[in-house]
C-alpha cells in the first residue's frame, strides 16, 4: 500500500510512519506542516527509506493537498495532524478549530474527489482512517463505566468539541458520500518523541533539573495510558483489516491518577539517576499541587474490547514496561529534550528552508 499520514512528523503520527517503514513493506507519504509540535528528527531513522516521501503541506490548503494526492496517488489516509494540547486550546481556541474542524473538511474534500476519480477496483481498496481521541467522549460517572464505541460525545475542552467536530464530518462523508471511512478513538498515549509540555515528558525533564513537578488539583484524575507503539501498531492493523464505517476504541488497559503517573516516575528516576539535583533527597519532594484546569474531565477509561475481538489487536506493553521504556528514551536522548526546548529544532528548519 501508499498510505498518506497526516500529521507523520508529530509525537504519536511519527510513531505510525516509524511503524510501517519499520515493519510492512509499504510507502509512507508524510504529510506536515511543521507547527511547533512537528519535528522532522521524529523520523530521521527512517527518513532515508526509498519508501518514505514528506511533503511541508497544511491540510487547510485545498490545492496543496490536491497536488499531493494527484503526485502520490495514495491507496489510503491514515488522518492524526491535530492541534492537541488542551491548556493551549483554553488559552486559545481558534487554532483548534481551524486546524481540527476545517482541516479535517478540507482533507476529506480532496480525498473525496481523487477517490471518486479512481477506478472501480481502487475505490472498493480505499480508506480514509480518522484518528481521534477519548476526550470526545467527556466525564466518566462512577468508577466502574467504560467508553465504548456508541458512547454519547460529550466534549468539555475546545480541543475536545474541535476533535468531536471532526468525527462527525468523518462519519457524515461516509454516510452521505460513501466515501470509506474508518474512526478510532484512543486513550492517553506517552512514550518517545512526546513533546516536552505533556505531562509524562515534562514530568521527567523537570525531575532532572530540579524543578517543580506541578499537577493539576489533587492529582486524582484518572486516564487510561497506552504505549504509542501499541497505538500505531493497532492503527495499522486497522488500516488493513478495519471495516468501512466502524469506530474501534483503542486503550492501554492502564487506568491510573495522574499523582500515580508522576509517582511512577519518580520512582524509576530514583532507580536509574540515583544521583539527584543537588536541592532535594528524593524526586517526590519536587511534587507541587497548582490550581486546577477549567473543564477538566475526572476520568476516562476506554473499553478496547471490540478491536480485539474483531481485528486481535491488544497492547504489548504494560503501564509499568511502556513508562521504565519511556523514562530510559528521555535520558538517552538529552539533546532531542534541549533542542526542543530551547526551540532549535525550529529555528534550524526555518534556516533551512529559506
Amino acid at each position: 500500500m501508499k498510505i498518506l499520514v497526516t500529521g507523520g512528523a508529530g509525537f504519536i503520527g511519527s510513531a505510525v510512519v516509524r511503524e510501517i517503514i519499520q515493519h510492512s513493506n509499504d510507502t509512507v507519504i508524510n504529510v506536515d506542516k511543521l507547527t511547533y509540535a512537528g519535528n522532522l528528527e521524529n523520523v530521521s531513522d527512517i527518513a532515508d527509506s526509498e519508501r518514505y516521501i514528506f511533503e511541508q503541506v497544511d491540510i487547510c490548503d485545498h490545492s496543496a493537498l490536491e497536488h499531493v494526492f494527484e503526485l502520490h496517488q495514495p491507496d489510503a489516509v491514515m488522518h492524526l495532524a491535530a492541534e492537541s494540547h488542551v491548556d493551549r486550546s483554553i488559552d486559545g481556541p481558534a487554532a483548534f478549530i481551524h486546524t481540527n474542524i476545517v482541516g479535517t473538511y478540507t482533507l476529506l474534500e480532496v480525498a473525496r474527489k481523487y477517490w471518486k476519480g479512481l477506478n472501480e477496483t481502487k475505490q472498493a481498496a480505499f480508506r480514509f482512517h480518522h484518528i481521534s481521541t477519548d476526550e470526545v467522549f467527556g466525564d466518566l460517572e462512577g468508577t466502574d463505566s467504560l467508553f465504548t464505541e456508541t458512547t454519547p460525545y460529550a466534549p468539555s475542552s475546545p480541543y475536545s468539541a474541535s476533535k468531536a467536530s471532526s468525527d462527525h464530518l468523518v462519519r457524515a462523508w461516509q454516510r452521505t458520500y460513501n466515501l470509506p471511512t474508518i474512526v478510532t478513538n484512543c486513550s492517553n498515549n506517552y512514550g518517545p518523541y512526546h513533546f516536552p509540555e505533556k505531562l509524562v515528558p515534562l514530568m521527567i525533564l523537570n525531575a532532572l533539573e530540579g524543578k517543580s513537578l506541578p499537577v493539576y488539583g489533587q492529582g486524582t484524575q484518572i486516564r487510561d495510558w497506552l504505549y504509542v507503539e501499541d497505538h500505531a501498531r493497532a492503527l495499522l492493523k486497522v488500516i488493513k483489516e478495519g471495516k468501512v464505517g466502524e469506530t474501534y476504541n483503542i486503550g492501554g488497559h492502564n487506568e491510573k491518577q495522574n499523582i500515580e503517573v508522576v509517582k511512577t516516575i519518580c520512582l524509576l528516576l530514583e532507580e536509574l539517576v540515583p544521583q539527584k539535583p543537588q536541592n532535594i533527597s528524593h524526586y517526590e519532594e519536587l511534587i507541587t499541587f497548582v490550581q486546577d484546569r477549567p473543564g477538566h474531565d475526572v476520568r476516562y477509561a476506554i473499553d478496547a474490547g471490540k478491536i480485539e475481538r474483531e481485528l486481535g489487536w491488544v497492547p504489548e506493553e504494560s503501564f509499568e514496561t511502556g513508562l521504565k521504556k519511556t523514562v530510559q528514551w528521555y535520558l538517552e536522548n538529552q539533546e532531542w529534550c534541549k533542542r526542543v526546548q530551547d526551540g532549535s529544532y525550529q529555528r534550524e528548519r526555518l534556516g533551512a528552508s529559506s
